[in-house]
């Protein structure tokens, strides 16, 4: 018969073992029960372990019972009855008296004169820790209305527009760590080294086999000139990368094989590619794109941008079109 002290032990003992295996494993901030399953696993072998050594310790302790003599199991039981009743007793003295209410055998003393088909009514007291609880919001309230309508605190629109600023901080921050928060909208054009080599090796993986390793172009476009399909800038880019090109002839979507911070990171590489020389270049397709956040004074002072006809170049020289 397993006693109440045997399950308190098994779960400490669970629980020291919980602590252990948090503690020993090594698993960031995560929990080692997460990150680590076969820790599930240890914490079974110990439960196993604690019920086998309580049963043992039963079945020694029913042994040494059935040797002693029958004045002496007696005296045995008589010792364990008396045990168990001063068990939690502070604990139950302590439960009455939050209750303050009268044992069964003494309600006599309380019940009222008068009666409802036979049903008569008690008069016990209100349970005291209704009683200091109704007390503690009387004097909470007291406390709040002298701070909020008296000395006129904070109030709360206040409350409201400081938690707001706070909220948008701890996301500011959140984002920072959780790059595959990143979408179009949000997309930057990334310039550490790390993310650029890391968005080479994803080109070299998934993309060289229509674009070529110096991104020179051959089932798909030329990644190295001025002209653009769906439009150049981080944005387009990391937009065609996860949505696909053209319906029917362009490029799969990558969003169902790439993460969001690994398109940021193969885009801002594809960016880095502009201007380079590639061995064997593919013809230009699509329009010249000019950033429409770019500053005036960045732009070339003289390029050559299209032929309209045979007649007809148009040339951007200090940002003024001649035609000829």
């Amino acid at each position: 018969m397993r006693s109440t002290s045997s399950y308190i032990r098994i779960i400490t003992f669970l629980l020291i073992t919980y602590v252990l295996i948090e503690i020993t494993v090594e698993t960031g901030d995560q929990s080692a029960f997460i990150v680590q399953p076969l820790s599930w696993l240890g914490l079974g072998i110990a439960l196993l372990f604690m019920v086998a050594a309580e049963i043992c310790l039963a079945a020694f302790k029913n042994i040494l019972f059935m040797a002693l003599s029958p004045e002496a199991q007696e005296r045995y039981q008589s010792a364990e009855s008396a045990r168990k009743a001063k068990q939690f007793r502070w604990i139950k003295k302590t439960y009455l008296r939050l209750l303050d209410s009268k044992p069964l055998e003494q309600e006599d003393e309380i019940i009222l004169d008068h009666n409802y088909d036979g049903i008569k009514e008690l008069d016990n007291n209100l349970p005291p820790w209704w009683v200091y609880g109704f007390y503690a919001t009387i004097l909470f309230g007291v406390i709040y209305m002298v701070r909020f309508h008296v000395f006129n605190d904070y109030t709360q629109a206040e409350e409201f527009e400081s938690e707001v600023a706070e909220a948008k901080i701890a996301i500011e921050e959140y984002k920072k760590n959780a790059k595959d928060l990143v979408d179009v909208t949000t997309v930057t054009l990334l310039t550490e080294a790390s993310d650029i080599n890391a968005g080479k090796g994803i080109f070299t993986t998934h993309c060289v086999a229509c674009h070529k390793a110096d991104g020179g172009g051959g089932i798909g476009p030329n990644l190295t000139d001025k002209y653009w399909i769906l439009g150049g800038g981080i944005k387009n880019v990391f937009r065609t990368i996860s949505e696909g090109g053209r319906d029917g002839k362009g490029m799969v979507a990558w969003k169902q094989t790439l993460k969001p911070a690994e398109m940021a990171q193969v885009a801002s590489y594809v960016i880095t590619l502009g201007g380079t020389t590639p061995a064997e270049p593919k013809e230009a397709q699509g329009e010249i794109w000019l950033d429409p956040d770019a500053k005036k004074d960045e732009t070339p002072t003289k390029e050559v941008l299209e032929t309209v006809s045979d007649s007809t170049l148009v040339v951007l020289s200090h940002n003024t079109v001649q035609e000829n």
